[in-house]
């Protein structure tokens, strides 16, 4: 039986401790937002609440749900994680492929891999970026959210990574039995890295999800709104052009403080519960995809 030092045993015990104190400060101020959500507007005005719901009510979610405006913000943010996610991922698929090949089956490979890192280093700019936008006639429209970051260079290089990583010796054998490259990618090496996809997967979903910045540059109606966008305009700027006096009389009978906690775990939702069911493959496919350069 292996023996474990001293020292090793104060070494895990020591990040044991580290990681719990890490993950209790990471998720305690999303456990006051939840208690405060489900908390009377008294309880949430006076501060009694922590980490447990005083006066427990779901008041504050049955006016989220069926507030207009919180409603249409969730289906842009959904038709724009769908649309996000088939066109980022179709392309970081696309171009990881030819470029996880070596320099004899494609030419100028090196020439085009930096193409791509030119991107990642130097970005065209905010105004720039804008008026490109404008031009192409996408302000106010979906496709605003999703084209400028169609491409998403880290993610590629994520994926070249792991499909250099892979066994010749199968793509060989698919060629020696008549396959062509679009047999092999979709048949051989797609289903081979499920977790270098799935990783890029969270990082897509959560990342267009989470996204606000750019609903607020690209859109210039507040009904089009992603729904982080909306959020942050309720919450941070509070805006009061988006609140009409029926709204605000309603408000009056539900406090503002768990209002906008129900909201903000409402748009969490979404992710947490997506996580669990990737996160076995996060930690390979992020491991993986970054051995070899």
């Amino acid at each position: 039986m292996h023996k474990i030092s001293i020292s090793r045993k104060i070494f895990l015990t020591f990040n044991y401790i580290l990681l719990t104190v890490t993950a209790i400060v990471c998720i305690l101020p999303l456990i006051n937002v939840l208690a405060i959500s489900f908390s009377s507007s008294s309880a949430a005005a006076a501060g009694y609440v922590k980490l447990w719901p005083v006066d427990f009510t779901v008041a504050s979610y049955k006016y989220a749900l069926t507030k207009n405006e919180f409603l249409t913000g969730f289906f842009v943010s959904g038709k724009r994680v769908l649309l996000g996610y088939i066109v980022n991922m179709l392309i970081t698929i696309s171009i990881a492929y030819p470029l996880s090949k070596e320099k004899k089956a494609l030419g100028m490979r090196n020439v085009y891999a930096w193409f791509f890192i030119i991107t990642m280093l130097f970005h065209g700019g905010l105004i720039p970026t804008y008026m490109t936008i404008k031009s192409l006639g996408l302000l106010d429209t979906i496709w605003a959210l999703v084209l400028p970051g169609a491409v998403p260079v880290f993610n590629v290089i994520l994926l070249m990574n792991f499909f250099r990583n892979l066994p010749k010796e199968i793509e060989e054998a698919a060629y020696i039995d008549g396959a062509g490259h679009w047999r092999v990618l979709w048949s051989i090496y797609c289903p081979l890295s499920k977790p270098a996809l799935a990783t890029i997967s969270l990082f897509v979903l959560v990342g267009h999800w989470n996204s606000w910045f750019d609903g607020l540059i690209y859109m210039n109606s507040p009904a089009n709104y992603p729904l982080q966008s909306y959020l942050q305009t309720i919450i941070i700027e509070a805006d009061p052009s988006i609140v009409s006096s029926n709204e605000l009389l309603d408000m009056s009978e539900i406090s503002n403080r768990t209002f906008k906690s129900a909201q903000v775990f409402l748009a969490a939702f979404p992710v947490l519960i997506i996580y669990p069911f990737l996160q076995k493959y996060f930690m390979k496919g992020l491991v993986f995809g970054s051995v070899k350069g």
